[in-house]
């Protein structure tokens, strides 16, 4: 039951209609029993910064922006979190005593959804050099990978985010897999519409781990072939909803979990394949 004293937050983005944020921020809602709602909010990009600050000064708690608001978002805080400035790039807002904190959860969200891999056991290899591989790389690093190395189609890219991450990172024309102990997709191979990521996973080690942040569809051509020759693969819908998680916390004072009815019901409406 909604009150007039809910405590409510939302989604930012243009468009916002393809989130699948609401279903998952809802059902914690319903689950935990709090006077609270989470909305979608499609607002244009240039109007953002007026309707983050109107949100702000009518109560909501916060938000998560999306394309194409993360920059603008980044901007517009008041302060960052230590894991936001080393990812550069902040997906949740967080509103209180007038200012607005910015924090990024997509590495937080990619370890949680990897069900206990230690990133200390071996060398990574990070296919892409955008947000989402900026945010991963540094959570690694973060967590005692020994070594992370970046392969990209733009090497200059590649070098550019290397140089930002500093420590124990490397580039690479092509992924060295052999001996590494994870591998990630952190491009949009592979998603749907996309084309698929053509590679030989044969020098993998039969230990290693094979992670896609592609959700749609659930089980990518890269997934499928870890599976094929039997290595662990962990497909992108559990760092979906694990990133969540911190938001949801800040604003409505529980830290949710996620469980196998909630991965069930956001999986339900996406392709198998």
């Amino acid at each position: 039951m909604i009150t007039g004293k809910a405590r409510l937050a939302g989604v930012a983005g243009w468009p916002v209609s393809h989130s699948r944020s609401p279903r998952m921020h809802n059902h914690w809602i319903a689950v935990h029993g709090l006077d609270a709602a989470y909305v979608p909010l499609a607002i244009p990009p240039e109007r953002f910064a007026e309707c983050v600050r109107a949100l702000a000064a009518c109560g909501f708690r916060g938000m998560n922006v999306t394309i194409p608001h993360k920059e603008a978002a980044f901007a517009l805080c008041d302060e960052v979190t230590p894991r936001a400035r080393r990812a550069g790039a902040v997906n949740t807002l967080v509103f209180a005593e007038d200012r607005i904190t910015g924090d990024c959860t997509d590495g937080f969200g990619f370890l949680a959804s990897l069900g206990g891999y230690d990133p200390a056991s071996g060398p990574a290899v990070v296919l892409g050099a955008g947000g989402a591989a900026r945010a991963i790389a540094a959570a690694l690093l973060d967590a005692g990978a020994p070594r992370v190395t970046l392969v990209n189609r733009s090497r200059a890219r590649a070098e550019a985010l290397a140089a930002a991450l500093a420590g124990p990172v490397d580039v690479a024309e092509a992924p060295p897999l052999d001996g590494a102990a994870l591998l990630v997709n952190a491009t949009s191979l592979g998603m749907a519409g996309q084309p698929p990521l053509e590679l030989d996973l044969a020098p993998l080690p039969p230990h290693a781990l094979v992670a896609d942040i592609v959700y749609v569809p659930l089980e990518t051509p890269l997934l499928a072939a870890a599976r094929a020759r039997g290595l662990r693969a962990v497909g992108g819908l559990g760092m979906l909803l694990h990133q969540a998680r911190p938001g949801f916390e800040a604003w409505f004072g529980v830290l949710p979990e996620v469980d196998q009815a909630l991965f069930d019901m956001l999986a339900a409406d996406i392709p198998a394949r």
